[in-house]
């Protein structure tokens, strides 16, 4: 496919500068982009490359200087980022816009399909599914039982989702998540044994969430597992039964959240991070990779850091002593020495 540079400009209602009829079939990194090929810019440590690049498009920010001339025709736009990541979906749109179902797999009589719907080869479908339009499931992929799939929702390969979980519109699930496993549930017996608690609830995903791959997101003991709106998981990615995350809220990989946890909005939560069950978390926290939690955070906007986690700013102060420990020691031992000795003139007179 090609786009000249006025059609780019037209797609994303920004300024022209140099030649409108220069055509482009290729997205690069500006370092490496050739003729034919379109880069943007949006980081000025990348700004040098303005003027060396071979690119014959690039899509920068409205509040760029150039200091010499450039030889690439410019979009000027008023977020570059967002500019090129808009081009970049309507990109992956017209390139991965499959329809039909493929055979091998198993869809019943009783699912039930919107329009332009894709279902890839050796997929299996469960009694009474609902997909909504333009829903892509690719190839191994496994829904359950009366689950209900939103419309433009993307499902990648090796992806399981169990019986009576429900996904939203524009949700994309990476290869081989799982959602409605059984949460992590057994009572412990009077002989040491333990009893499974059966886990009857579900999962449901609201609108506009991603998921990463292999990440696992537990079904409700009762109710509902709850991932709402705009929430981004990455990879590997453990959410226990009943776990409630609120709006716009961003987890990065390895992290673990506990049964019954709730979490605010627009939290921020880093990688290896490992909260405990039945706890909550205000709007805004932030917590820092590698960290513990163990209370509530009624506080919005905190941010923490460290095992077990604490104020930010104080966990940072308190690093800095703890390398200082050694000098310190040393410190205290010298102290000692002079109170001894102070002792012993004091002893002698």
């Amino acid at each position: 496919m090609q786009f000249s540079a006025l059609q780019l400009a037209t797609m994303l209602d920004g300024k022209l500068e140099g030649n409108p009829d220069v055509k482009v079939n290729n997205i690069a990194k500006i370092e490496e982009a050739g003729e034919g090929m379109l880069s943007f810019i949006a980081n000025p440590k990348y700004e040098e490359f303005i003027y060396t690049t071979n690119a014959s498009i690039l899509i920068v920010n409205e509040s760029l200087v150039t200091e010499r001339p450039v030889k690439s025709t410019l979009i000027r736009v008023k977020d570059a980022y967002s500019a090129f990541a808009q081009l970049l979906e309507q990109y992956k749109q017209l390139v991965g816009n499959k329809t039909g179902i493929q055979q091998p797999s198993f869809v019943p009589a009783s699912v039930k399909t919107g329009s332009n719907v894709f279902i890839g080869a050796f997929a299996y479908l469960g009694e009474n599914v609902v997909l909504g339009n333009n829903v892509k499931i690719y190839p191994g992929v496994y829904l359950g039982d009366n689950v209900v799939v939103g419309d433009d929702t993307v499902i990648f390969p090796g992806v399981k989702v169990y019986e009576n979980c429900e996904l939203g519109k524009r949700v994309i699930l990476h290869a081989n998540c799982v959602l409605g496993g059984d949460g992590f549930g057994f009572a412990p017996q009077p002989d040491g044994k333990y009893k499974k608690v059966p886990q009857i609830g579900n999962v449901v995903i609201h609108d506009d969430v991603e998921i990463g791959a292999n990440t696992t997101i537990d079904r409700a003991t009762m109710g509902s597992t709850i991932i709402r709106q705009g929430v981004k998981l990455d990879n590997l990615i453990q959410i226990a039964h009943n776990v409630d995350i609120d709006t716009n809220t961003v987890i990065a990989a390895q992290t673990g959240i506990s049964g019954s946890t709730k979490i605010g909005k627009n939290c921020v939560i880093g990688g290896q991070v490992g909260l405990v069950g039945h706890i909550q978390l205000a709007d805004g926290t932030k917590i820092n990779a590698q960290s513990g939690l163990s209370k509530s955070i009624t506080e919005p906007n905190t941010a923490l850091m460290g095992s077990p986690a604490f104020d930010y700013k104080s966990s940072l102060k308190s690093q800095a002593i703890f390398r200082n420990l050694p000098d310190l020691e040393k410190r205290v031992k010298e102290l000692e020495d002079m109170v001894k000795q102070l002792l012993s003139v004091r002893e002698g007179v």
